[in-house]
C-alpha cells in the first residue's frame, strides 16, 4: 500500500480512482496490516503544521476514504460505525495529546472532517461520543489557537441545542465569551446551534472588540434566527449598535442582511417591521432603519410604493398610525436630502402648503382631552400618547413643505393654536420656559398647604354673643308658638314653626363654627433632601437647554441665590452633587458669575466626597474651556474709586519712586493666580481616586488642544501619566491620552515645539526615578521613540507645511542639538545610551543651516571625549 498510496492521493487521478486503488489494497491485504500501514502513512501529513495544499488534500482524502468504507445500506439507516472508522478514531484520540502542536492540530482537524463526512443519519456509540467529547474538551484549552479552532469544529456535530444540559453547548458558551483569540470566537459562532439558551451569547458577540466577530454574529442572526425569536429590546439594541458601528463592513451586514432578512420575514412590509420595533419609544433607531432601507431602493420606487396617501396626497385621519406617520415623515425628509431629483419625487408625496396646514390643524383640533376621571384609564392614556406621537411627526413634516409661495405663508399660523408641550421648537415655549420652570420649582419647594388658624378671644366672644342671641330668639319663638296653639291661631303658628326651624339651623351653624378651627391656605418652604433634589434636577434640565449666549436673567439669578447656593451647603451628597452641576451650568452662561463662583467650585473639588469632587472638577474645566484661564486674573479696580484730581497729584508725587515697582507687581499677582489654579488642577493627576485623575487629565488635555494652555511641563506630566503602570487599568484615561497626543502634535507646529521642550524633562524624570517609584519600570526608549514620532513633520497639515518651508531647520534638528548638549554634560552617565539611540531615529535636514553647523561642532566635541561608539550610531 505504501507504493500505491502516493498515486492514490495525487490530485490528477481524481477522488474516484484513488478510492478504487486504496479499496483494492484494503481487500487484498490483511485488515490489521492494512490499518497499521495506513496509520503509519497518515503520520507523515500529521506532522506538518502549515496549511500546505498537498497536505490539505491528503487530510481530505483520508476523511472521505474512511467514511466511504463505512457507508450504510439504504435499508439500514441505524447502523453504527465500522471497525476501520473505529480504528481511525482510536488512532486520532490517542494522538490528540502529543507534544507536537502540529499533531494535535491535525488530529482535531481529522476528527472534525470525519464527523462532517459521515451521513446525516449516521450514529456513533455513547462510549466513542464521550471519548471524543472529553478529548476535544481538553483541546479547547490548548495554547495554540488553531488547535482550539479545530476542536470547536470537531464538536459541532456532537451538540444538541434542544438539550439544556448539553455539555458541548455549555463548552461553547464558555468559550465564546472567555477565549482571547478572535478566530476561536468566530469558530464557535459558526458552529453553535441557535436556541433560547444560546441566543443571548450570540447577541453578545455583536459587541465584540474584533470587527470580523461582530460581522459574523450579525450574519448568523440574519440567516439562522427569525425576528420573532428576539424581544423588542433585543431588536432595538441590535439595530442601534449595528447601524452605528464604527466599522463600515459591520454596518453593511446589518443593512443588507439583517434588515433584509427581517423585512423578508415581514413579506417586505416596512410598517410591520416598524411595529415590531415600538417606534414610540425608539424613534432614533426607527429613523436609522428607515434611512438604511431607503438607501437600498431607487427614488422612483419609493415614491410609487407609498400607497397610504389618498388623492389629496395625505394620510386620512382614520388611517394614521404611529408607524405610517413616522414612515411618511422620514420618506419626505429622505427625498428632500436628495436634491433636485428628490424634490420632484417629493411633489408626489406632499400636498401644497396651505392644504397640509389645514389638514394638520384639523387633526390637532380633534386631539382628545382627558377628563380627571379618565386619567386612571390606561387605555385612554395610551391612545392619547399615540395621538401626540403622530402629531409630533406631522409637525416635523412641516419642514419638508415648500413655503416660498404665498399659500405657504398660512403654515406658521398653526404654531399659535397648537399646545406647546407637544413639541420643543414653538416660539411661546422658548420665551416662557424660564418663567414656567421657575414657577414649577416654586410650587415644588413651597407647596400650598392648609393649616388650622386658632381663633382669637375677641372673635370667640363675638361668636358666643351671636349664639346666645339665637338661643334667646329660639326660646321666645317657642313660647309664642305655644300661645298661638292655645289661641288656635294656626296661621301664625305655622309662621312661627318655620322661624323656629331657621333659628335651629342658625344655632347648629354657630355651634359648628365654634367647634371647627379656621383653615387657611399658606405656602410652606420645604428643605428636605428629596424636595431639594427634585427642584435642582428641574433647574439642571433647564440650564442644559439654555444657550450659553443668552446670559443669566433676573429669574435665574433668583434661582441661584434661593436654590443652588443653599443646595451646595446641604448635608445630603446627592443634593450637593446636583447643586454643583447647576452651579457649573449657570457659570457657563455669564463670565462675571463664573469669576465669582470659581473659587467655590475649586474648594468643593478639594473638600467634598468623590462624586461631588468629580462634578465640581468637570465644571471648573468647562468654565476654563469657555472663558479661558486669563479671564480669572485679578483686576485692580481700586484706581476707579479715587477722584481723578487726587489720582493725578498722587501719580505725580510717586511716579519717580514707585512707577517701576507698580508695573512689576501687577503681572506677578496675575501670574500667581493663574499658577495657583493650574497647580491645584495638575495636583489631581496624582490623585489616588481613578475617576478624579481621569477627569483632570481629560480636562487639561482639552485645554491644551483648544489653545487655552501652552505648557511643555504639563505636557510632560501627561506623557508620564500615560506610561505610568499605575494607570494601566484605567482604560478611559489611556484611551483619552492616546487619542490626544497625535491630534495635538499634528494640529500645528507650535504644538510640536511643546513636545520638543518636554522631551528632556520627561526623560530626566524617568532616568532619575527612584526604585520605589512606578516610573522606574517605564521603558525610556519607548517614551523617546513616541516623542520623536510626534515631532516628525510628515503628518502635519498642508497649511503648517507651507509655514515650515520657511523654517531653516526641522524640529528633529533642534532635538539633535539638545540631545548632543545633554550628552556632553555627563558623557559617563549610564542614560547616555538611550539618548544616543534616539539620535539614530531622527530625520535630520540636509543643508548648511546654522543649526546643522552647530550640530557638527557638537559632534566634534563628542569625538574629542572619545565617544566613538555613540558617533558611529549617529553617522
Amino acid at each position: 500500500m505504501s507504493q500505491s498510496a502516493p498515486g492514490c492521493w495525487a490530485p490528477e487521478l481524481g477522488w474516484g480512482l484513488g478510492k478504487e486503488k486504496m479499496s483494492e489494497n484494503a481487500v487484498r491485504e490483511d485488515k490489521s496490516g492494512f490499518q497499521e500501514e495506513f496509520a503509519n502513512l497518515l503520520k507523515y501529513p500529521m506532522i506538518v503544521y502549515r496549511r500546505e495544499p498537498a497536505v490539505e488534500r491528503v487530510i481530505e482524502f483520508v476523511a472521505k476514504f474512511t467514511t466511504s468504507l463505512e457507508q450504510v445500506d439504504e435499508e439500514n439507516d441505524d447502523q453504527e460505525e465500522g471497525p476501520f472508522m473505529s480504528f481511525i478514531f482510536n488512532f486520532l484520540l490517542e494522538s490528540h495529546e502529543a507534544c507536537s502542536h502540529s499533531v494535535r492540530f491535525r488530529a482535531c482537524q481529522l476528527i472534525n472532517k470525519l464527523l462532517v463526512s459521515m451521513a446525516e443519519n449516521a450514529q456513533i456509540d455513547d462510549e466513542l461520543y464521550d471519548r471524543i467529547y472529553e478529548a476535544m474538551l481538553i483541546r479547547l484549552k490548548d495554547k495554540f489557537p488553531n488547535v482550539r479552532i479545530q476542536a470547536v469544529l470537531a464538536m459541532a456535530r456532537l451538540q444538541d441545542p434542544s438539550d439544556n444540559d448539553c455539555p458541548v453547548i455549555n463548552a461553547y458558551m464558555h468559550l465564546i465569551e472567555c477565549d482571547t483569540n478572535p478566530e476561536v470566537r468566530r469558530a464557535v459562532l459558526s458552529c453553535i446551534g441557535p436556541s433560547a439558551k444560546t441566543l443571548p451569547k450570540i447577541i453578545g458577540r455583536t459587541m465584540d472588540v474584533k470587527e470580523n466577530v461582530r460581522k459574523l454574529a450579525y450574519q448568523i442572526l440574519a440567516e439562522k434566527i427569525h425576528i420573532k425569536a428576539f424581544s423588542i429590546a433585543q431588536r432595538v439594541k441590535l439595530l442601534e449598535q449595528g447601524l452605528n458601528d464604527r466599522s463600515d463592513a459591520v454596518k453593511e451586514i446589518v443593512q443588507k442582511k439583517l434588515l433584509q432578512a427581517w423585512l423578508h420575514s415581514m413579506e417586505g412590509n416596512v410598517l410591520d417591521l416598524l411595529h415590531r420595533l415600538d417606534v414610540e419609544n425608539c424613534v432614533d433607531v426607527a429613523v436609522s432603519v428607515l434611512n438604511a432601507t431607503f438607501a437600498l431602493s431607487s427614488i422612483k420606487d419609493l415614491a410609487e410604493n407609498c400607497h397610504k396617501l389618498d388623492n389629496r396626497k395625505v394620510i386620512s385621519a382614520e388611517n394614521l398610525t404611529c408607524e405610517n406617520a413616522l414612515y411618511w415623515r422620514c420618506l419626505c425628509q429622505f427625498m428632500k436630502s436628495k436634491g433636485d431629483e428628490g424634490e420632484e419625487a417629493l411633489e408626489k408625496l406632499l400636498p401644497e402648503a396651505a392644504i397640509y396646514a389645514a389638514y394638520l390643524l384639523r387633526y390637532l383640533k380633534n386631539l382628545p382631552v382627558l377628563m380627571e376621571s379618565q386619567r386612571v384609564n390606561f387605555e385612554r392614556i395610551e391612545e392619547l400618547m399615540k395621538n401626540e406621537f403622530i402629531s409630533q411627526q406631522l409637525i416635523i413634516l412641516v419642514g419638508c413643505l415648500d413655503t416660498s409661495e404665498e399659500g405657504g405663508r398660512y403654515v406658521p399660523l398653526i404654531y399659535f393654536t397648537f399646545p406647546f408641550m407637544l413639541f420643543d421648537f414653538t416660539w411661546e415655549r422658548y420665551l416662557c420656559r424660564t418663567r414656567i420652570v421657575a414657577e414649577i420649582i416654586s410650587d415644588v419647594r413651597e407647596p400650598i398647604v392648609s393649616v388650622d388658624v386658632p381663633i382669637n378671644a375677641d372673635e370667640q366672644r363675638k361668636r358666643q354673643v351671636k349664639l346666645a342671641d339665637v338661643k334667646v330668639q329660639l326660646i321666645e319663638a317657642k313660647q309664642a308658638l305655644e300661645e298661638s296653639i292655645a289661641c288656635q291661631d294656626f296661621t301664625r303658628a305655622s309662621e312661627l314653626k318655620k322661624n323656629i326651624e331657621e333659628l335651629e339651623n342658625r344655632k347648629m351653624e354657630l355651634v359648628k363654627e365654634a367647634e371647627q378651627p379656621e383653615i387657611k391656605e399658606v405656602r410652606i418652604e420645604k428643605d428636605d433632601p428629596e424636595t431639594m433634589l427634585k427642584c435642582l434636577t428641574i433647574c439642571c434640565g433647564l440650564l442644559k437647554q439654555m444657550a450659553i449666549t443668552k446670559g443669566i436673567n433676573s429669574t435665574m439669578n433668583g434661582i441661584a441665590e434661593s436654590l443652588i447656593l443653599p443646595g451646595i451647603a446641604n448635608i445630603n451628597p446627592a443634593v450637593r452633587n446636583m447643586a454643583v452641576l447647576c452651579l457649573g451650568s449657570s457659570a457657563l452662561q455669564n463670565k462675571e458669575f463664573a469669576v465669582q463662583h470659581l473659587p467655590l467650585l475649586l474648594q468643593i473639588a478639594q473638600l467634598d466626597e468623590a462624586k461631588v469632587k468629580i462634578s465640581a472638577l468637570e465644571a471648573v474645566f468647562d468654565i476654563l474651556q469657555v472663558f479661558g484661564i486669563e479671564a480669572f486674573k485679578p483686576r485692580n479696580d481700586k484706581l476707579q474709586e479715587t477722584p481723578s484730581e487726587e489720582l493725578e497729584n498722587e501719580n505725580e508725587k510717586s511716579k519717580a519712586e514707585e512707577g517701576v515697582e507698580e508695573e512689576s507687581k501687577e503681572p506677578e499677582v496675575e501670574t500667581d493666580t493663574v499658577n495657583s489654579i493650574l497647580t491645584l488642577l495638575t495636583g489631581y493627576l496624582d490623585s489616588e481616586t481613578t475617576d478624579l485623575r481621569t477627569v483632570a487629565a481629560e480636562g487639561l488635555a482639552k485645554m491644551l488642544f483648544a489653545g487655552r494652555l501652552v505648557s511643555p511641563k504639563l505636557l510632560s506630566r501627561l506623557i508620564l501619566l500615560w506610561y505610568n503602570p499605575v494607570t494601566e487599568e484605567d482604560t478611559r484615561l489611556r484611551h483619552c491620552l492616546g487619542v490626544f497626543f497625535p491630534l495635538y502634535a499634528y494640529a500645528k507646529r507650535t504644538n510640536q515645539e511643546c513636545f520638543l521642550e518636554a522631551f528632556l524633562p520627561t526623560l530626566r524624570t524617568l532616568f532619575y526615578a527612584p526604585a520605589s517609584s512606578p516610573l522606574a519600570d517605564v521603558n525610556a526608549v519607548n517614551v523617546a521613540e513616541l516623542l520623536v514620532d510626534l515631532m516628525r513633520s510628515n503628518p502635519v497639515n498642508s497649511q503648517d507645511k507651507q509655514i515650515q518651508d520657511y523654517q531653516e531647520f526641522t524640529l528633529h534638528d533642534s532635538l539633535a542639538v539638545k540631545i548632543c548638549m545633554e550628552v556632553l554634560k555627563d558623557p559617563n552617565s549610564p542614560d547616555i545610551r538611550t539618548l544616543v539611540k534616539t539620535l539614530s531615529c531622527l530625520e535630520l535636514s540636509v543643508g548648511t543651516s546654522p543649526c546643522t553647523q552647530h550640530l557638527r561642532i557638537l559632534l566634534d566635541q563628542i569625538i574629542e571625549v572619545r565617544l566613538f561608539h555613540f558617533v558611529f550610531c549617529i553617522r
